[in-house]
């Protein structure tokens, strides 16, 4: 800028900088503003970052690490559905050999028929019909590959399977029901006249819920009581990332002639509900810090303002002195971009600490993307020139004389 007025650009720095020091009170409630304005936004953002991905490891704890093997259907003639093939017995074998599965289970939901599942071996007839348990019979790696939990007793094991041992495991909802809550004393429940020990009860699991409820029997011996012929699925648990590569190989180390014939559901990379998921929660949070930058750049502008009315005389001093209009609304920007860069870097950096800070507490794994703490400082900046931009032209359209009588 030219000093050919008397007027050049260390002028307009120390006269700028004059003008924010002046009013230290004024300066710091301005600066207040936009460091919450910016805080608010960096803390909104950053913590749906970290939100969403507490969220997303949620699922993923499960979802991303179970795969579900079943047999494939076809429709009949009469409009029925029916499998194409069925899943062997050593399915769990033949999918254990694959790279990434850790724990397989075969599984299948058996029928009762007439056979009232009850913890006493006598049935009262003119007693009242209670919601019968449902019948599931399983291999032995139920508990890994469904992520469950005993709360007493045992699993039953190959050996009981083999055998086709009358053995049985309760889910928790079924040993309330049937009123067996300890195993020690080697309890057992009636499938109709049929006797079956109760050796464990299962408190939990993360998939199969309705297991729970269940009455759950070796597979050898529902093959050997009910006639099973075929499990209906195999639930599976995968390494983080082996979804794609198990759901390739595992129709061919079941079915090698005809692998269209199994179905597999097995989760994707890059789950497409952690990417909805994050989407949501930053939208929601991105529309609270865009309400608080609002407020922020109000003040601003609004404090601006009265300083251009506050300072009438000074800028027509100024402007009798030779300075241009265009270097009065240069100073008035210069000051306003400077308090919201000062605001944008306070603000910034309380918004990080506050994100880690809530992080730590929560035992959570802080994200924050650094672009987004420089954006902000920066963005400060920005809301200060916006903000700043009215009341600079405000100042510079004043004439010398009207603001010296003004400022008098």
């Amino acid at each position: 800028m030219s000093r050919r007025n008397g007027f050049g650009v260390r002028d307009l720095v120390r006269e700028s900088g004059h003008g924010i020091g002046a009013r230290p009170g004024k300066l710091a409630l301005t600066i207040l503003g936009t460091v919450l304005g910016i805080a608010a936004l960096v803390v909104t953002i950053g913590m749906a970052q970290t939100g969403g991905g507490q969220i997303a490891r949620q699922f993923d704890a499960v979802a991303a690490t179970q795969a579900v093997v079943a047999p494939g259907t076809a429709q009949g003639a009469d409009g029925s559905s029916r499998s194409r093939t069925a899943l062997p017995w050593d399915t769990p074998e033949r999918l254990g050999r694959l790279n990434g599965v850790e724990s397989v289970a075969l599984l299948a939901d058996l029928d009762a028929g007439d056979r009232r599942i009850t913890s006493v071996p006598l049935v009262d007839p003119s007693a009242p019909a209670q919601v019968q348990p449902r019948l599931v019979a399983s291999s032995s790696e139920l508990l890994p590959a469904l992520r469950g939990t005993l709360a007493t007793g045992r699993m039953f094991d190959s050996g009981h399977d083999a055998r086709g041992d009358r053995v049985a495991v309760l889910g928790a909802g079924a040993a309330q029901r049937l009123g067996v809550n300890r195993v020690d004393s080697q309890p057992s429940i009636f499938i109709g006249e049929d006797a079956y020990t109760v050796i464990g009860i299962v408190s939990d699991v993360s998939r199969r819920r309705d297991v729970l409820d269940a009455v759950i029997l070796p597979l050898g011996t529902a093959r050997a009581d009910f006639g099973l012929t075929s499990a209906s699925e195999a639930q599976v648990k995968i390494a983080v990332g082996a979804g794609p590569l198990v759901a390739e190989q595992a129709p061919l180390a079941l079915s090698p002639n005809t692998p269209e014939n199994i179905t597999v559901q097995a989760p994707a990379v890059g789950n497409r509900l952690q990417e909805n998921v994050q989407s949501d929660v930053n939208a929601i949070f991105l529309a609270l810090g865009a309400v608080a930058l609002l407020v922020g750049g109000l003040g601003i502008a609004n404090v601006t303002l009265l300083g251009v009315i506050e300072r009438v005389g000074e800028i027509g001093l100024r402007r009798a002195l030779g300075a241009s209009r265009r270097q009065i609304a240069a100073q008035f920007v210069l000051e306003s971009v400077t308090i919201g860069l000062l605001g944008g870097l306070i603000g910034a950096a309380l918004g990080s600490f506050a994100v880690v800070g809530v992080s730590i507490a929560q035992e959570w794994t802080p994200v924050l993307d650094l672009r987004l703490v420089g954006g902000s400082a920066l963005l400060g900046g920005v809301i200060g020139l916006v903000a700043g931009a009215y009341p600079a032209l405000k100042a510079a359209s004043l004439e010398p004389v009207a603001a010296l009588r003004g400022g008098l």
